[in-house]
């Protein structure tokens, strides 16, 4: 199943949010939120700098990971960013596909 990070800032509005309900509890519902998109919860971080929180987790297709990006960026209280993340191995299957690339002037 494909891994996804998750890179969330949020707003004012969804900073009141966590005030209000706490850390674990927003943790809680991502979970909830994943496993009923067919998907598992690896990890959940708060964090200092410039993204509020970092969630990395399985979900079925990249149409899943999308449809949470633009659920989460929808409710107006954050703003997310998904970056697929591969495995060694699909970099192992990479290496094996050629691919007709030429680079500028070669």
């Amino acid at each position: 199943m494909p891994k996804y990070l998750w890179q969330v800032s949020y707003t004012a509005e969804g900073a009141k949010g966590i005030l209000k309900e706490g850390g674990t509890k927003r943790r809680e519902l991502i979970a909830e939120l994943v496993a009923q998109s067919g998907g598992t919860l690896e990890s959940f971080y708060f964090q200092f700098g410039s993204d509020d929180v970092l969630v990395i987790a399985d979900v079925p297709d990249d149409a899943t990971a999308a449809a949470v990006s633009l659920s989460v960026g929808a409710s107006g209280a954050a703003s997310i960013r998904t970056t697929v993340l591969l495995t060694p191995e699909v970099l192992d299957e990479a290496a094996t596909k050629s691919i007709g690339y030429r680079a500028p002037g070669a």
